[in-house]
């Protein structure tokens, strides 16, 4: 019987390892996002790769089209520590060359790669090298053969063929991706796979969109199946700077309770009774707790009413005034400062206490 025949007990679901880094069987939901330089722009590549791992970035997808992007990965991978994971379409050889070249992790979809003894080669070259390969289907390329289809069975029957080649070789390092514009459908086939398969998942609404409408877009496709603890990996595909991509993967798992990065700033919207320039606070407060590593809750309030009481769930906050506001933890009022320093003596507080729990 085939694995993709029966569902699959949650104790049995893989683990891949890359690099450094384990995908799946229990493991952080891992984020990921991929470079939008040429890649063989060596130097604007690194640099991007580098920006996006001090964001927190724990996968880095490199798109290789061609002869010579293929020819310069060496020269990345030598700069760089973070886990890199080749983007291939087409042309199998690129693959090959990127195994070769000491990346981590290859994303191909079988379907354009072309005759089944290509995606092998890719499989056996990878199986030398300890290389992971992610899997990946999408509504926009899928095999003539399934395009007049529904499109989750579509999808799903795209990676039931694609995966053929995998389990005849017994090759498990695999993640797999099923992406679409469609929330709906990317929830349905998500939720099938899941079922169906015991291999890490990797969640992404493909072409999201500009940066607001991609966010809201993305979020309301993963949240629903990260809550069911289907996914262990994620993009959220954004216009512009692949850093804005990691912020928002991490707001993303912190609002569901999956992971906490750094500091999480709550602040009200603001409204007549507001004393202060809400906005600015709350823009000094972010880059304020630049300074902080620490995954503490941090409420910024722009009256007495939202705060300290409504925000009491916050580790600390401040709460505006007219030239005057308060600094408050888990609801009670540490202090009363002018408004000029309430950020800075937030900062102070926050340090203060951080200290006290270490010693």
């Amino acid at each position: 019987m085939r694995i993709s025949d029966v569902s699959v007990p949650e104790k049995h679901r893989l683990a891949v390892t890359v690099h450094n880094l384990t995908i799946g069987g229990g493991a952080p939901v891992r984020v990921q996002s991929m470079t939008k330089t040429r890649t063989d722009d060596v130097r604007s590549t690194v640099r991007q790769i580098r920006r996006l791992a001090r964001a927190g970035c724990e996968l880095v997808r490199i798109a290789v089209p061609d002869e010579n992007s293929a020819e310069v990965l060496p020269v990345i991978r030598a700069q760089v520590d973070v886990p890199l994971v080749a983007d291939i379409h087409f042309d199998y050889r690129l693959a090959l060359k990127a195994i070769d070249a000491g990346f981590d992790k290859v994303r191909i979809n079988p379907g354009n790669i072309g005759a089944r003894w290509k995606v092998k080669e890719i499989i056996r070259a990878a199986m030398d090298h300890g290389v992971a390969i992610r899997v990946g289907v999408n509504s926009g390329s899928l095999p003539k053969t399934v395009r007049q289809k529904d499109g989750v069975v579509a999808l799903l029957e795209a990676m039931a063929t694609g995966l053929e080649p995998f389990e005849q070789l017994g090759f498990k390092a695999v993640v797999l991706s099923a992406k679409t514009t469609e929330t709906r459908m990317l929830i349905n086939v998500y939720q099938e796979l899941h079922r169906r398969y015991p291999y890490p998942l990797h969640l992404g609404l493909t072409e999201a969109g500009p940066v607001f409408e991609g966010v809201i877009r993305s979020v309301a496709a993963m949240a629903p199946l990260l809550l069911q603890g289907i996914g262990d990996t994620i993009r959220i595909s954004l216009t512009g700077d692949p850093v804005r991509e990691v912020l928002a993967g991490y707001e993303l798992l912190a609002a569901l309770g999956l992971r906490r990065k750094g500091p999480m700033v709550y602040s009200c919207p603001g409204c007549g009774r507001t004393g202060v320039d809400i906005n600015r606070l709350v823009r000094e407060t972010r880059r304020a707790l630049r300074r902080i590593d620490a995954p503490v809750k941090i409420a910024v309030m722009g009256c007495v009413v939202n705060g300290p009481g409504e925000a009491r769930q916050a580790d600390f906050g401040i709460a505006g005034g007219k030239g005057r506001g308060v600094i408050f933890s888990h609801g009670k009022v540490v202090r009363t400062v002018d408004e000029k320093n309430l950020v800075s003596e937030l900062i102070n507080e926050i340090k203060r206490k951080l200290a006290g729990t270490q010693n």
